[in-house]
């Protein structure tokens, strides 16, 4: 079993010193990634409803929440340290600019050694994508696409892409990702994600629990479009009763969360860095799990 440290770009480790202690931290005590989460923007008042909460709000209904780019704080904190992975948890790929999302992920990559994972969703806040000039109506094609024609940039010798929203010819884009791509994990509790996730995800995650269903449907649909289910690799959340995870390690989940912020709804697991070393004993006891 794998663990991470989830939401590691807000609260107090917006502070760059304090996020660099807990990046250190946890790659000391063996944690295999430190995950972020996007917002770009939040506009005050948003009438959209947040799917992870009963409020249908995020941070308690706070909206100006301090929270950095993912992709620049991940790139600060991977030069403070050597082996943790770094992950979007989730990036929300279709407000972005498909070909200058894959350059700086993959010089992200790059420059870290190969220590990045891609968490991407499609988005639910309507007027941060109004504010940033993105479409929203379409945001799962694109997001299907932008996919396709990222893997394109990254893996390709003279990488061409012709699609409905992304269209180049021998555009390349270099540096390339270390191992020729970035694991792409899709979060999301819905049947649509589960399903994205089956049909080109490196991984699922279906950000609160794992409903079998939902883990099933993934693993159905990768066979459906010929891929191995069981190359699908399943990240959810810490339980609260350790004794559980075993069971898990069963159903083929192989890494958990550990939430060390509040920002999105989730009470944190570790409110120290000392809470990050002696959750050491944790991950020693399943790492065989």
């Amino acid at each position: 079993m794998k663990f991470g440290l989830r939401y590691c770009n807000s609260g107090r480790y917006v502070d760059p010193a304090k996020g660099v202690e807990l990046v250190q931290a946890g790659e000391a005590a063996g944690f295999e990634s430190a995950w972020t989460v996007e917002h770009t923007v939040v506009p005050a008042n948003y009438k959209s409803t947040y799917p992870y909460s009963e409020s249908g709000k995020m941070a308690g209904g706070v909206d100006d929440v301090p929270l950095p780019d993912p992709l620049i704080w991940m790139a600060f904190m991977a030069s403070a340290t050597t082996t943790i992975h770094f992950a979007t948890g989730v990036l929300i790929v279709p407000q972005h600019n498909p070909v200058l999302m894959a350059k700086q992920i993959g010089t992200l990559d790059y420059l870290s050694g190969g220590r990045v994972l891609l968490g991407i969703g499609v988005g639910w806040l309507r007027e941060e994508f109004e504010a940033l000039g993105a479409s929203f109506e379409d945001r799962g094609r694109r997001t299907d696409e932008y996919v396709a024609a990222m893997r394109e940039l990254w893996s390709s010798e003279a990488p061409t892409f012709h699609g409905d929203f992304v269209d180049f010819d021998s555009a390349y884009c270099l540096p390339q990702p270390v191992n020729g791509a970035v694991p792409i994990i899709v979060g999301g509790d819905t049947p649509i994600a589960a399903r994205r996730a089956g049909r080109l995800g490196d991984g699922y995650f279906p950000a609160r629990g794992a409903p079998q269903n939902l883990l099933d449907l993934a693993r159905r649909t990768a066979e459906e479009h010929g891929r191995d289910p069981d190359a699908l690799e399943i990240t959810t959340s810490l339980p609260a009763d350790l004794d559980e995870i075993p069971a898990m390690a069963a159903r083929g989940i192989s890494r958990l969360l550990v939430p060390v912020s509040p920002v999105a709804g989730l009470d944190p697991v570790i409110t120290s860095v000392d809470d990050v070393g002696r959750f050491a004993e944790v991950i020693e006891r399943f790492a065989d799990t």
